[in-house]
């Protein structure tokens, strides 16, 4: 065993002693700002043994670029891509001219991490959170987002029960809860932040790119000004490459 970061909450390389951090945990998400549902939703979370599986073994960004590109199917995300921005073009463009990030890039992202809200995960977010924040590995990476998932359960946006990937990422673009509580938009109007509606959803994907530094009308490709942006989506190499490749195929 190890000490975590904040108060004298003890990380672990298993489940022992998950109950007792939380009891710990609960004070610092308090401090942060986290309210009494928040706070409920922290004390029913259980030990993801499926995240710690997950976590353990990321095989996939090992790949080559094509290699990765073939298995995570480019093609029919491309093929699928072009007929969702044929199907709404006024949507997408709408997105552009608010954020300044073309059709392409937001699709690629929208079909590479759900199939296009196909399949959004079958983990309980705030139970993959809190266990990646109580295991050693990465507990300060996964702090921020324990905490954001917390306080997205007392905003209403999410609930314990809510379901998202093995790492916790939830909705139509696999958002950290952190990320998702910073660059969340209301896009449909309806008064909440939803990020499995796929307009709140894409939205708040555009605004996360426009707000890391996204420069309109700027290419990015690699080498290019708008590519480190996509670097702050997500840091595997080959998926970055995959994004670029893809949004520019999508886009024509």
């Amino acid at each position: 065993m190890a000490l975590a970061t904040g108060a004298h909450a003890q990380c672990s390389d298993t489940n022992a002693g998950f109950d007792a951090w939380k009891t710990d945990f609960a004070k610092n998400a308090q401090r942060a700002g986290v309210k009494q549902r928040g706070l409920d939703a922290l004390a029913q979370a259980r030990y993801a043994n499926g995240t710690i599986a997950a976590d353990r073994n990321q095989k996939s960004f090992r790949y080559t670029l094509s290699k990765f590109m073939q298995i995570r199917g480019a093609d029919t995300i491309v093929a699928q891509g072009r007929k969702r921005k044929a199907r709404n073009p006024d949507f997408y463009a709408a997105l552009e001219r608010q954020y300044g990030v073309p059709a392409g890039v937001i699709i690629a992202i929208h079909g590479m991490e759900t199939a296009f809200g196909g399949f959004m995960g079958d983990s309980a977010v705030v139970s993959a959170i809190v266990t990646l924040t109580f295991d050693c590995r990465r507990s300060e990476f996964f702090e921020p987002h324990a905490i954001g998932a917390l306080k997205l359960v007392d905003q209403g946006a999410i609930t314990g029960a809510t379901k998202g990937a093995k790492h916790g990422e939830l909705g139509h673009t696999q958002f950290l809860p952190g990320n998702a509580l910073k660059f969340g938009v209301d896009a449909n109007g309806d008064g909440r932040v939803d990020f499995y509606n796929q307009t709140d959803a894409l939205a708040s994907t555009a605004n996360f790119l426009r707000q890391k530094g996204w420069k309109p009308g700027k290419g990015y490709q690699e080498g290019q000004p708008n590519f480190a942006v996509i670097k702050q989506w997500n840091a595997a190499t080959v998926y970055q490459q995959a994004i670029a490749i893809m949004g520019a195929r999508i886009d024509g």
